[in-house]
């Protein structure tokens, strides 16, 4: 049936059931042959999170096609880095590959075909370990003239799709971190001046897993990306609308430069670049204008290299918003 998507799709919700249905309706759309539906629990402490996060769960049933569905729905709150990375393993120890969206996170309709087409491509590429819908900045972080998409070294999570034998190397507890960390390792990854600083931070914060710090498993994922030496995919055109900048998201209350990003379809033939190598010119943009301005004091901190932790310097921002 045209827009039937043969690959299992992986929808991961919370306590927003707007914009679940926006996004389940979309996949509702493409017609999965299999959906995986992971749900973390309503936290003690908020009170309306009981009923947010029935409703949430309640907008992902309305399954009307033809569709195998595994169900994984945590009784209590379990944060979002257990969550997505626990859910992730119980998807991969049943299926091979899969396209893997979070409630917010909602995809043009030639997202689910482009996943499928790269998934087959690179299925025994074991160099690529990510596909990504998300173009952050099409026109200044573009692909080569001609090619329909760009290998990176980020992992953009924001609409993906890997493998499970890329998935087996994700390590929550980023074990091996500690012997890297003070080494040349991040330089070897093609990070230069700030950069090594920005992201010996973000490692830092995950490793260490201070209250303070970042409940998030896409840093852990990254981590094991690069040393794995995996690379992303990255299409030309942004496939996915980030529909989750706001007070009820959980990182990205305040604005960003990729909040509001123009969805644009893919054509229907793809142009595939000659060999699977990052774009360095695209990446060394991204790092710099995205990665790297969150906030004039983290600026302050990367320009000037000081080893201050990350939960630290948002204690900092905290204090200073109180003066």
């Amino acid at each position: 049936m045209p827009g039937s998507c043969k690959t299992p799709v992986v929808f991961i919700v919370f306590n927003r059931p707007e914009v679940t249905a926006r996004v389940f309706a979309a996949i509702r759309a493409a017609r999965p042959a299999a959906l995986y539906l992971i749900a973390d629990g309503p936290r003690t402490e908020v009170a309306t999170d009981a009923a947010s996060c029935a409703a949430a769960r309640a907008a992902i049933e309305q399954i009307d096609w033809p569709c195998e569905v595994f169900r994984k729905f945590a009784p209590q709150n379990i944060g979002l880095r257990r969550n997505v990375s626990e859910g992730l393993d119980w998807v991969f120890a049943q299926a091979e590959e899969a396209i893997i969206l979070e409630d917010d996170c909602l995809p043009d309709p030639t997202f689910f075909p482009l996943c499928e087409i790269l998934l087959e491509r690179f299925r025994e590429d074991e160099h690529v370990g990510v596909i990504a819908g998300t173009s952050p900045h099409q026109v200044h972080a573009a692909p080569p003239a001609g090619d329909s998409y760009r290998f990176s070294r980020y992992s953009h999570i924001w609409g993906w799709a890997t493998w499970r034998r890329a998935w087996k190397f994700y390590d929550d507890s980023m074990s091996e971190w500690p012997g890297l960390r003070d080494g040349a390792w991040l330089r070897a990854r093609g990070l230069r001046g700030s950069a090594v600083n920005f992201w010996r931070k973000q490692f830092d914060d995950c490793y260490l897993r201070h209250s303070d710090g970042l409940d998030t498993w896409d840093v852990p994922w990254t981590f094991a990306c690069w040393l794995n030496n995996l690379v992303s995919i990255v299409p030309r055109q942004n496939l996915v609308e980030n529909l989750g900048f706001g007070a009820e998201a959980h990182h990205t209350r305040r604005s960003s430069k990729l909040a509001g990003m123009a969805v644009v379809p893919m054509g229907s033939s793809l142009v595939h670049p000659i060999a699977v190598r990052p774009y360095e010119a695209a990446d060394d943009w991204i790092q710099k204008k995205i990665f790297e301005s969150a906030t004039p004091l983290d600026r302050v901190f990367w320009a000037l290299r000081l080893p201050i932790p990350i939960w630290l310097v948002r204690r900092v921002q905290r204090w200073l918003r109180k003066l």
